[in-house]
């Protein structure tokens, strides 16, 4: 049985006016922190060509730094959703952006691969709690039906920072050198940072938010009825549903990592494309990404309004069309001669799989209470980036020892239509909905 959650009511005050919507511009920093994030990501595709040029690194190397990144972004998920969880996410999420910044710019000290690889690390350290933190911001702010479009519109800072990085800092690096695009990020991230802290309160603070708004926001908020065993961190991963999650979003991952790191450098060897160009070419598929995501979150959001139809079920649906669509896409586009032909083919692509990212991030606060959301996330997040870790990796590897992009692509072709099984199989139900919990058999 379940039983409704307890809140107090925001205090209106006389003379402070209240704001219309405010858990949409609330959603605004979400989004601001996942584009900075994103662009911090980014930056060493866009300064590749330099660094291998100046400092002989190989592709291998390039595809190495993803891979670290990748690897203690996934580890430090874990540690990182449950602080949230604990210590909310204004505090969690002030830190992360803070020393997430300092990590970035640190790039711009380094020479040596060792050191590369030490800010990397750094940096996927610091960086794991973004996610985790816009689920539970989404969780705090919004009701179980808007999620989905919540969730589209911060997650779209995924594609929004990869496509805004290109243009802008090519043009730093063609005028002041590889290292400045570091210093430059740092200091935007830096500025985030102390503006979230002072702007950012929960529903239950916010002076400017409406009793009207405050009690949609609380509307169909429940706790589920789960035993205290079930609602343990680590019973969590007696669930198949939770399981997945982390196989799906590794598949999705995969993919992106691939594009994450290798895009400017596909182009440039694969494609002829120039350096300048690449700056604006690349920026392409990103931005049809955040379109499409953002009209796939509208999607479900309108499906899971249906009579009969639950908000976790219209997101599997589009999930599993999704991911087969991004598969078949991808794997076309080394096949395809024409450059604009399969820059096109590639942006649908990217906007399918943007389109998956946005519905598995809103998925945990359709399976578990709102209390856990950053916690499943977070674990959500550490098996899509442990195994899509690999991806740069063997992506640089194929690349070095084949002079060819191929082989990636359709390996992540693949591995991005498989999402659909793991989505179809295991996350059916939210964790408590049955008489009894789906475990992971032995």
């Amino acid at each position: 049985m379940a039983t409704g959650t307890v809140q107090s009511k925001p205090h209106e005050s006389a003379v402070r006016r209240t704001i219309k919507n405010l858990r949409w511009w609330i959603l605004g920093w979400a989004l601001l922190a996942g584009i900075v994030n994103y662009m911090d990501r980014s930056a060493i595709a866009i300064a590749a060509p330099e660094m291998i040029k100046q400092l002989a690194l190989t592709k291998t190397d390039i595809g190495l730094l993803g891979t670290v990144f990748s690897w203690v972004y996934a580890f430090s998920q874990l540690p990182a959703g449950w602080l949230i969880d604990k210590l909310g996410a204004r505090r969690m999420y002030f830190i992360a952006i803070a020393l997430w910044s300092v990590s970035t710019a640190l790039m711009a000290l380094g020479s040596k691969m060792w050191q590369f690889i030490t800010f990397r690390a750094l940096l996927g350290i610091t960086e794991a709690p973004n996610s985790p933190a816009s689920a539970k911001v989404t969780a705090e702010w919004f009701p179980r039906t808007e999620r989905a479009q919540a969730t589209a519109v911060w997650d779209s800072g995924s594609k929004w920072g990869p496509a805004i990085a290109p243009p802008i800092l090519t043009a730093i690096l063609l005028g002041f050198g590889w290292q400045a695009i570091f210093v430059f990020l740092g200091i935007i991230g830096l500025v985030l940072a102390l503006g979230f802290f002072v702007f950012y309160r929960s529903p239950e603070e916010h002076r400017r938010l409406s009793a009207e708004e405050f009690k949609l926001i609380q509307r169909d908020r429940t706790e589920r009825a789960v035993s205290p065993a079930s609602a343990s961190w680590f019973a969590l991963f007696k669930h198949r549903q939770v399981w997945g999650l982390m196989a799906g979003f590794f598949c999705v991952i995969w993919i992106w990592n691939l594009f994450i790191v290798f895009l400017p450098l596909y182009l440039q060897q694969a494609r002829g494309v120039s350096i300048a160009n690449t700056g604006f070419l690349a920026a392409v598929p990103y931005l049809v990404a955040a379109v499409m995501g953002l009209i796939g979150g509208y999607i479900i959001t309108r499906y899971s309004r249906r009579p009969g139809t639950s908000p976790l079920a219209a997101k599997r649906h589009v999930m599993v069309a999704a991911s087969i669509a991004s598969g078949v896409l991808v794997c076309l586009v080394p096949f395809i001669s024409d450059l604009t032909l399969s820059m096109v083919v590639l942006s649908i692509a990217m906007g399918c799989i943007a389109t998956m990212t946005s519905a598995a991030w809103a998925m945990p606060g359709d399976i578990v209470d709102t209390r856990q959301v950053a916690s499943l996330g977070a674990i959500m997040n550490f098996g899509g980036y442990f195994g899509g870790a690999f991806s740069p990796l063997i992506a640089g590897v194929i690349a070095d020892a084949t002079g060819s992009y191929t082989p990636s692509f359709v390996l992540g072709g693949v591995i991005a239509a498989l999402a659909a099984v793991a989505y179809i199989g295991l996350v059916r139900h939210p964790i408590g909905a049955e008489r009894k919990p789906e475990v992971v058999e032995a």
